[in-house]
């Protein structure tokens, strides 16, 4: 996948090349940070939806719970009775919106390990119940008028000229990778994915194993949802509309096997950053919306059957 992402980085630098600017439009420091910032938020939950695909499961939830989180967060920073909390009260708010993304999360796991129900069917069911609770809370109408410290800091001003989004999902991408690679709970997600009757016989504990996952995405998702209100200044019910597609996308492109058992973080953010290039570049060379929608659609299966790591799992 980084062998793609590099060889599409030179076809876009070559067909963005200006003679009057001397330069690549595509490689201006400027245009390669909007990048970054602009799939930050798909590759954020990726990394979530990466460990449960890894565990065989699926979460359709994310992008009802990236506009949850966005929406309660906005809620607690508005509150009269928050606010009296001084300075603190927009840690607080946070830590409230990545409790919804939690909650949503540990649900999901619930769903599936209690009642038994599909994956797909549990996390159908929440995507539109998060989705709900979100218009609820909302009453349809944008949540604006956030404090200064939240929007302007967490949301506009860089760190190091890299904006904050940026730092969180590379610092997430890691984290990721090592609760897979160097934790026994990152083993025993890749068992319960590979052979879960197996892993059961092993003495691992398959329920709670799915149950953290699910609460690990949700988590993920949350603080997607975080961020974006942040960067917008505004949360809206409508965020992450139809999200879960790109994210599941991400994590498929990046290695993920939906049969469960295979992927990786860095993969995940390997995935989202294939599509975030190709967009951007589709943009620069005025490629109108639908035919973005078709090469977009077509990369996706291009990068997937080349993956010369799927042949040897055949």
């Amino acid at each position: 996948m980084l062998g793609v992402l590099l060889l599409m980085m030179v076809g876009l630098t070559m067909t963005t090349y200006s003679r009057d600017t001397g330069g690549s439009t595509f490689l201006h420091p400027g245009n390669l940070i909007d990048v970054a910032l602009a799939f930050s938020f798909v590759a954020i939950m990726a990394v979530g939806q990466t460990i449960v695909i890894i565990s065989a499961g699926i979460d359709l939830s994310v992008g009802s719970t990236l506009a949850l989180s966005g929406v309660v967060t906005a809620l607690l920073l508005n509150s009269a009775s928050l606010s009296q909390a001084g300075p603190a009260h927009i840690p607080l708010a946070m830590l409230g919106g990545l409790a919804a993304g939690a909650a949503v999360g540990l649900l999901n796991g619930l769903l599936i390990v209690g009642v038994r129900l599909t994956p797909f069917i549990a996390t159908l069911g929440t995507l539109s119940i998060a989705r709900g609770l979100a218009y609820a809370l909302s009453r349809g109408f944008p949540i604006g008028d956030l404090p200064n410290g939240f929007y302007e800091r967490i949301g506009q001003q860089p760190l190091l000229r890299i904006p904050v989004s940026v730092w969180v999902m590379a610092l997430i991408t890691a984290a990721g990778v090592y609760y897979l690679t160097q934790t026994r709970w990152g083993r025993h997600v890749y068992a319960v994915g590979g052979n879960e009757q197996a892993a059961r016989f092993a003495g691992i504990n398959v329920g709670g194993a799915k149950i953290a996952v699910y609460s690990l995405c949700g988590l993920c998702a949350g603080t997607a949802g975080i961020l974006m209100t942040a960067r917008l200044g505004v949360a809206q019910s409508t965020a992450g509309l139809g999200w879960e597609l790109d994210v599941i996308a991400a994590a498929v492109i990046g290695g993920a096997s939906l049969m469960g058992g295979y992927g990786s973080a860095l993969g995940a953010l390997m995935g989202a950053a294939i599509m975030g290039t190709l967009r951007n570049g589709l943009v620069l060379l005025n490629v109108p919306d639908y035919w973005q929608m078709v090469a977009v659609g077509a990369v996706i299966v291009i990068a997937v059957a080349l993956d010369p790591t799927r042949k040897q799992r055949g």
